[in-house]
């Protein structure tokens, strides 16, 4: 069905003007910059019709490389419905889960079927991760040996995970992490590294009753420096995930500068190439807010994430990151909760509906980086990240691209309210914020999933 969107301000990371986009077959046919398409079309959306003012900004559809859906296994946080429809409530397309869920997903076969659940709802396209142990345990691989490489695998319909991760726990034993990232270098996908593992210096720190702001850094930081030298010496793709220190953030700067000497060149897009490669992400939260705001909403609570929210130092040093390319995505790490396991100190918030809105809100209305860089940090670098190969890219504008868009009302605040979200969990560190870039519309794969 050919579809037209008209009188729009049309945003990716390298375009940035009004016109409009045309779809059919669930691709985008054309983009008509500075004019308006030939309205032949059994459906057309006005953007001036949408909202009042200045026109709508239409953007590719988010990108999002790590979230937890809690399903199989925890329905009273999450169910993969109420995940999906807060997925595309906050104007994600492609969402990537991890792995830590009941049982855990630590064969290829359980993946898949999340996977096949997922695509059975038509709502998002969902890429489950494969944990690098048996279930989560640290004491044996997964069955890694069994995956093929990833361009073999996709070319005989067979489910590659996106990458691998141990989650929030990662592999003590140095050998065992070290042979699970040598598989991954053979698969040819990342290794996601939660990065909290510290030692004993962090171990001696909790016994000396060190608050978790000093115990939870040591961890951060020891665990990044250990990552790094474990990926270096294996070759592979490490990414490194919800970075929150400013001394791991320059750890990361001062590697990936290593990195692009040895090599000589940057890996294409940043994301892909032989040999060892450093990725990371940097998430809303982090960038938004500090450990004042956790303070105020309960450190052993509602404020309660891991890692923590951290100084205002540390939240500018990633700004800074975000803004000069160090960190190359932004990822969310939606973690629902039940009201009762957040009252009782479980860790993470709910991050797919305020996403984009809490970003948009912190950074680019303060001119930090413009609307380009953030569309580029949630949709073009992560689509890269995920390597569709033969299928429709994504997260750009482009003719030939896949239909995955999201419609955005820059100008008009609105109050974060927990009770009205589309997941299971309300627990947003943003609940009572005035927030400025409310989703109105998602379309995925050409069809509408998601109004305002």
């Amino acid at each position: 069905m050919r579809v037209i969107l008209k009188n729009f301000r049309i945003v990716d990371e390298e375009t940035d003007t009004q016109g409009s986009v045309i779809l059919d077959g669930g691709i985008i046919t054309g983009v008509a910059p500075h004019a308006a398409a030939k309205e032949d079309a059994a459906v057309i959306i006005d953007g001036s019709r949408l909202s009042a003012g200045s026109l709508p900004i239409l953007m590719p559809a988010f990108v999002d490389l790590h979230a937890h859906l809690r399903d199989p296994g925890f329905p009273e946080k999450e169910v993969l419905e109420s995940a999906s429809l807060s997925a595309v409530a906050g104007g994600f397309g492609a969402v990537v889960c991890m792995a830590n869920t009941r049982p855990v997903l630590d064969t290829g076969e359980k993946a898949q079927r999340l996977k096949k659940r997922s695509d059975a709802l038509r709502l998002i396209d969902l890429y489950p991760v494969m944990s690098l142990t048996k279930g989560m345990e640290g004491r044996e691989l997964s069955e890694l040996n069994a995956l093929l490489p990833r361009r073999e695998g996709s070319g005989n319909g067979l489910y590659i995970p996106p990458m691998l991760s141990e989650d929030g726990k990662d592999v003590a034993d140095d050998g065992l992490f070290l042979a699970a990232m040598k598989e991954a270098r053979r698969i040819g996908i990342p290794v996601s590294c939660h990065c909290d593992f510290g030692g004993d210096e962090a171990e001696a720190a909790k016994k000396a009753g060190k608050p978790r702001s000093v115990w939870s850094r040591i961890e951060e930081n020891n665990a990044v420096r250990r990552v790094i030298a474990l990926g270096r010496e294996a070759g592979c793709h490490i990414h490194i995930a919800h970075v929150s220190t400013k001394e791991a953030v320059e750890m990361i700067r001062q590697a990936k500068a290593a990195a692009l000497t040895a090599a000589g060149t940057e890996p294409q897009g940043g994301f892909s190439g032989g040999g060892f490669t450093l990725t990371c992400e940097a998430m809303p939260h982090n960038l938004c807010l500090t450990e004042e705001d956790a303070r105020r909403l309960g450190d052993e609570s509602w404020g309660r994430v891991n890692p923590p929210l951290r100084s205002e130092e540390d939240r500018e040093a990633i700004v800074k990151a975000l803004a000069d390319g160090t960190i190359d995505v932004i990822a969310t790490d939606h973690a629902p909760h039940s009201r009762s396991d957040k009252e009782q100190g479980a860790p993470g918030f709910s991050g797919f509906e305020t996403a984009f809105a809490a970003v948009f809100t912190e950074l680019v209305r303060n001119r930090v980086i413009d609307l380009k860089r953030l569309s580029s940090l949630m949709s073009a670098r992560p689509a890269r990240f995920l390597d569709f190969g033969a299928s429709p890219k994504r997260g750009r504008l482009l003719s030939g691209y896949r239909a995955d868009l999201v419609i955005v009302d820059a100008n008009h605040p609105w109050i974060v309210n927990p009770e009205i979200f589309r997941s299971r969990g309300g627990n947003s560190p943003f609940a009572g914020r005035e927030l400025f870039g409310r989703i109105l519309m998602t379309i995925h794969s050409g069809r509408v999933v998601f109004e305002y």
